[in-house]
């Protein structure tokens, strides 16, 4: 299974992209052998040969054959549901992120390597002992894996909807952090949750409502209201910063994952409220991470 959990943090639609591009590849070296040798059922043989052989043995297919390889209705049914574009961490049911292993359904968004440089930050600013407020938990990702990787540390983990909280409730559980956990349903645009902490952080709706319905066919799997930020995607950004002071204690910090072309948002609106502001990039070298300082 350490070769699953590997793969499984990989959303499928990166994996199908690499997996293509040596397919197309190959057949464009096959084409060039044959106008070159003109020894057409040679190279039509090989390339059929081959490109099972690719297919085969696909991160995809090696994963599914792991989980499902001693069941053949499973299997056949997990690869009807990939070849549907649905991706692959709903049908393995779960997905490793930063250093912890977490359940996913299509109730919650399914955590992306990028999303790892949001924990980064929050443990950089996180004290021993330290309280922290994890605003649109969704799977709780950010939150229990900041926590496995601090000492005596608390948080609280607030989503708009009962089920997400639910599979957050059982991530905290399977990672071993659920007694440091509180949780509680809530709708952000009516106001954050009562108390004070070290860092609020979040990783909320951010997708122009205009764009969100242009995304990869996989997204769409994915519930909507994890991606739709309103007209410029700030909607979030600007109710969790206009209460921010009021909920952080002295020193404390905002953490948010912002979008990659969100660099000038986030200065208007840190600007506009007299905040500091650092933003740092993701694995891909975008800007992925803004840090605030109220």
């Amino acid at each position: 299974m350490i070769f699953a959990k590997a793969l499984a943090r990989v959303p499928f639609c990166y994996t199908e992209g690499n997996v293509h591009f040596f397919v197309i590849l190959f057949n464009f070296c096959i084409f060039s052998l044959k106008k070159l040798l003109h020894f057409g059922w040679f190279c039509d043989t090989i390339f059929k040969i081959v490109k099972g052989v690719m297919v085969m043995f696909s991160m995809e297919e090696r994963l599914l054959l792991e989980y499902f390889g001693s069941d053949p209705e499973k299997l056949l049914n997990a690869r009807a549901r990939l070849a549907a574009h649905e991706p692959l961490a709903y049908i393995l049911g779960e997905t490793v992120f930063f250093d912890e292993t977490y359940k996913v359904t299509p109730a919650v968004l399914i955590p992306r390597p990028d999303t790892e440089r949001v924990v980064e930050k929050v443990l950089a600013h996180l004290p021993a002992g330290g309280e922290l407020l994890d605003l649109c938990t969704g799977s709780g990702c950010i939150a229990i894996s900041s926590l496995c990787h601090s000492k005596n540390t608390r948080a609280l983990l607030v989503d708009i909807s009962e089920n997400a909280l639910e599979i957050a409730k059982e991530n905290a559980q399977s990672n071993g952090v659920l007694k440091r956990c509180s949780f509680e349903q809530r709708d952000l645009m009516k106001g954050l949750p009562e108390g004070r902490f070290d860092v609020i952080v979040s990783n909320p709706p951010y997708v122009q409502s205009t764009v969100v319905d242009t995304l990869e066919k996989e997204c769409s799997f994915e519930p909507r209201i994890a991606f739709d930020g309103g007209l410029d995607g700030g909607d979030f950004y600007r109710k969790i910063l206009d209460e921010a002071r009021a909920h952080l204690k002295e020193g404390g910090r905002i953490v948010f994952e912002i979008g990659y072309d969100q660099r000038s948002l986030m200065e208007e609106l840190c600007g506009a409220r007299g905040f500091g502001l650092e933003i740092y990039k993701d694995y891909g070298k975008n800007d992925r991470v803004a840090v605030i300082t109220p």
